[in-house]
């Protein structure tokens, strides 16, 4: 069985990283962002603030898996790659996209600032301590520009001068809400942990119950529901129309972590629990193997692609749950969904994972890291399951010793 064994989880972590390390870093410029299934760059000069912000990522995870000074220092040159290009003197906030070093999208996106917040709060948390400075700095933009103290949440969108558009969204919040965590694991400081649970309760207490007990992604300036928007665009990249059943379980993640920190929040476990079972039952293709991307309002399938990080926020989301509570039904799913990653969804030739498969299982394309992929989504699911399976795999020896 796969991802059974820490020795197992310990060697798909290293292959993964040997696919990216050292092809995907730019010595001149940060990390290279588009590379196809056998590693071949075929775009050197195009970048994404979500790409650059998850090398800075996978690297700080790995410096505090293995200890290696290397992997801190590519870290900070990943950092240093956001400070001096992606951050936009003129405009004081950060570049979505970039080509040949240039700004494209001159519109402000809060989704991008937490990925930027997450990336400075792993490397802190790393030992990179100068990244304390940057992570308070875009902490800072995003209050001043995006937070709406009125619903206790951050908007989606402001254009070139800062002016908030009309557009709200679940997903930028999601994000915001894991930088808010790891800023708090960084740095022990309790408003960090304070407004990540007000996100969370405005969303699950407040919102969810729109959709019947999950999130909806769109939504417009007052926070109801936009069943207009993007409807003819289910498989959209940050916005898709419909229920995301990787959102609902990366959720489950987020409240588990949130239920770590504040075991008095009663709400948080079985809404965790609640959720993820709804999720995985319907997203789940019986056909063909695998969770399916999206659902309509009905919960009936939309987008039945296979998406990566779909199955990796499933996947650790299934160990966190049977880890907490003892109970064989998430290890059940554990199996099940990390049986069908090992047969489609990883490549035993190159490493890494695929982006994104047909409903049968079938590539699109050769691409599997364009971005704003990094393979940050399953690198970070195998870190936080690797304890989980080290301790049980302890408790086990431990008990055949007696």
């Amino acid at each position: 069985m796969p991802f059974t064994t820490p020795h197992q989880i310990e060697q798909h972590i290293a292959r993964t990283m040997a696919f990216y390390h050292p092809r995907c870093i730019d010595p001149q410029a940060g990390f290279y962002h588009y590379l196809t299934d056998d590693g071949y760059l075929y775009n050197r000069h195009h970048r994404h603030l979500v790409s650059s912000a998850g090398y800075v990522i996978i690297y700080a995870r790995s410096a505090m898996h293995t200890g290696a000074p290397e992997a801190l220092k590519w870290a900070r040159h990943g950092l240093k790659f956001i400070e001096d290009r992606h951050y936009q003197t003129l405009t004081q906030g950060f570049a979505w996209t970039l080509d040949h070093g240039k700004a494209e999208d001159t519109n402000h996106h809060c989704y991008g600032l937490a990925w930027v917040m997450l990336a400075y709060a792993m490397a802190l948390k790393a030992g990179v301590s100068e990244a304390r400075t940057g992570l308070d700095r875009v902490r800072a933009l995003m209050d001043r520009r995006f937070f709406e103290s009125h619903t206790q949440l951050y908007a989606a969108e402001a254009d070139a001068n800062w002016h908030l558009t009309g557009y709200r969204g679940q997903s930028v919040n999601q994000r915001s809400c894991e930088a808010l965590i790891a800023a708090f694991d960084a740095t022990g400081e309790a408003a960090f942990l304070d407004r990540a649970l007000g996100i969370a309760r405005t969303l699950w207490r407040r919102l969810a119950p729109m959709g019947d007990g999950w999130l909806w992604e769109n939504y417009d300036r007052d926070w109801h529901i936009d069943f207009d928007y993007r409807r003819d665009r289910p498989d959209d990249l940050f916005r898709p129309w419909g229920f995301q059943i990787g959102h609902q379980t990366g959720w489950v993640r987020l409240l588990l972590r949130l239920h770590h920190h504040r075991p008095d929040e009663a709400w948080l476990l079985p809404t965790a629990r609640r959720l993820f079972t709804e999720a995985v039952e319907k997203g789940w293709d019986d056909k063909y193997g695998g969770l399916i991307c999206g659902a309509d309002f009905n919960r009936l399938p939309l987008n039945r692609d296979k998406v990566y990080w779909v199955q990796a926020e499933s996947l650790a989301a299934a160990a966190m749950l049977g880890d907490l509570t003892g109970e064989a039904r998430y290890w059940r799913w554990y199996d099940k969904i990390a049986n069908y990653c090992w047969q489609h969804m990883i490549d035993h030739e190159h490493g890494g994972w695929y982006r994104i498969l047909t409903p049968d299982n079938r590539r699109y394309s050769r691409e599997k890291s364009p971005a704003p992929k990094t393979d940050c989504h399953n690198l970070c699911a195998c870190y936080d399951i690797l304890p989980i399976m080290q301790r049980q795999h302890g408790e086990r020896e431990a008990v055949s010793s007696l």
